[in-house]
């Protein structure tokens, strides 16, 4: 659930982007002069594109979103050219932040979904099959328990935080964006900085073999009613969230504790389900299937050996779509 963001900035922030990046200047006709510039200019974008791409999935937490966010950027790049602009990969990183900040701000504003806890839909991958794109889209750690806690934030708090702790943008950089002085903003970080610490979004072990062997232990655990043993896998303050769809609303979508998890994982452990090995986000994650059918995909962030957290999408219309992305 996405919080607002009380600074009294509201409306569309794109608007004073290189005065008005939004607007597109009535029928101007092209030269040839103003077409070779745009074409350099589409040249250039295409050279960023990784990165704004970056930051977009970073702010929304969707990837469709982040690219639809990145195409509107263009368009208003596009429409309003680069000229006296000295810093491109800064501007373009401010027209996609302020893009994004928009949607999120308009995600504020509409009334809350029924059903409870949401995740937003992870990038899924095999493992030993490298895909560019998405390592691209993923560096820096960016499970899905991130993806989650970051939607929590109020629209300033996230992009105060994406913009400079991800990517360093300095703090005078990023106050105009949310109607600010650098100091509140610094403030705002500081603020999104804690909640992601206490919200349970640990950064997960860069080994994924290691990440594999914690899951397959879990897995075993549970599946053998080893109940200490399986408490021994999670971290103290483990979280499991679990998105089961709007058509069930009563059941608990959080669980905090080694033991309620494990006790959790013990109820719905199925030894004759297909536990598929996926990547998710980039980490350790699986498919479960009975009778070839989806059950459920569960996102672990392992650290320090073990469990931090679990996020699984159990909605069956979402599991079958993404079941068919992940192959």
């Amino acid at each position: 659930m996405n919080g607002t963001d009380g600074d009294g900035a509201g409306g569309d922030v794109g608007g004073d982007v290189r005065a008005d990046v939004g607007s597109d200047g009535g029928g101007e006709v092209f030269d040839e002069d103003r077409a070779g510039e745009r074409e350099w200019l589409a040249a250039r974008f295409e050279e960023h594109r990784a990165h704004l791409r970056a930051v977009a999935y970073r702010m929304l937490g969707s990837v469709t979103e982040a690219d639809d966010a990145v195409q509107d950027a263009w368009l208003r790049v596009s429409r309003a050219g680069a000229d006296g602009v000295e810093n491109l990969g800064g501007w373009l990183t401010t027209i996609v932040a302020r893009v994004c900040l928009n949607v999120l701000r308009a995600r504020a504003s509409r009334p809350e979904e029924p059903g409870g806890l949401w995740l937003p839909d992870p990038v899924l991958g095999r493992e030993g099959e490298p895909d560019p794109e998405q390592e691209a889209l993923l560096a820096d750690s960016v499970g899905l328990a991130l993806i989650v806690v970051l939607g929590t934030l109020s629209p300033a708090e996230r992009l105060a935080f994406v913009l400079h702790d991800m990517f360093d943008l300095p703090f005078d950089q990023i106050a105009p964006m949310v109607g600010r002085s650098p100091a509140a903003a610094r403030q705002l970080a500081s603020r999104a900085r804690r909640r992601v610490r206490e919200g349970g979004a640990p950064a997960p072990d860069p080994d994924l073999a290691a990440q594999r062997e914690v899951v397959d232990a879990f897995f075993a655990a549970a599946r053998g009613g080893d109940f200490d043993g399986l408490v021994a896998l999670l971290d103290p303050e483990i979280v499991l969230r679990a998105d089961t769809g709007a058509d069930r609303p009563g059941v608990p979508v959080t669980v905090r504790g080694p033991q309620p998890v494990a006790a959790r994982a013990m109820m719905f452990a199925r030894p004759a389900a297909d536990v598929r090995p996926v990547l998710v986000n980039g980490a350790a994650g699986v498919l479960v299937q009975v009778a070839g059918q989806p059950v459920s995909l569960m996102a672990f962030t392992v650290t320090a050996g073990r469990v931090a957290a679990i996020d699984s999408i159990t909605d069956p219309q979402r599991l079958a779509r993404l079941a068919r992305t992940a192959g």
